[in-house]
């Protein structure tokens, strides 16, 4: 079995900061905690738009989703709470993908910043696509001093398709030179124009509120 991720993001703009929060502490995220396969949940707030929010739940295998146990708290069993808040939020984000590099990598849980790059690739693109990321670019972030760690990911059914994730010392690690002259080469300039619905989220790791 692959290891697995979901990814769920949205921008709560439309919704109480507080109420928001507090919902997912004390709620969403400890539903899933409980259920077996589910290895880590960590949020991860924008570190330009503080209403940006993005959830990571590694899992044994994406198979944890189709589970009893999963389904008796998603989609249409989410509760009243969910439900209602989810609806004053715009979805950014809903991933379900196994990873493709490395294998069997759980991300640095001390890591205060993420880079979260999705996107998807004409078919014709792709197996270069994928020789390019794995060969060069994740490689080259990956050296970038302040860059904890690098994984990938293949959607097994949603949009994006791919998706990339980069674990940073601080936010500001991909606003540098250095950073820069790493991603952006005759490589990636080719295959650039191939690919499509880019989403790039530069992220802070969620502190809750003391309580």
């Amino acid at each position: 079995m692959k290891s697995g991720l979901l990814a769920a993001g949205f921008d709560f703009g439309g919704a109480a900061a507080d109420e928001f929060n507090d919902w997912y502490d004390t709620e969403h995220i400890p539903e899933r905690r409980r259920i077996r396969g589910f290895i880590t949940a960590r949020r991860w707030i924008g570190a330009e738009d503080p209403k940006i929010s993005i959830a990571l739940y590694d899992l044994d295998g994406v198979e944890v989703l189709q589970s009893p146990a999963y389904r008796a708290i998603a989609g249409a069993n989410l509760s009243p709470w969910s439900k209602r808040l989810i609806g004053q939020c715009r979805r950014l984000l809903r991933f379900e993908g196994e990873q493709t590099l490395p294998q069997g990598q759980i991300p640095d849980v001390d890591s205060a910043a993420m880079l979260l790059f999705g996107m998807n690739v004409v078919p014709a693109a792709e197996q270069e696509f994928n020789a390019w990321y794995d060969e060069e670019h994740v490689p080259r972030l990956s050296a970038v001093p302040g860059c904890l760690g690098a994984r990938r990911f293949r959607s097994t059914g949603t949009s994006p398709k791919y998706l990339a994730l980069y674990h940073l010392s601080a936010p500001e690690v991909v606003s540098t030179k250095i950073w820069e002259q790493a991603a952006v080469t005759p490589w990636t300039l080719k295959l650039r124009p191939h690919t499509s619905d880019r989403l790039r989220i530069v992220l802070r790791r969620y502190q809750p509120p003391a309580r």
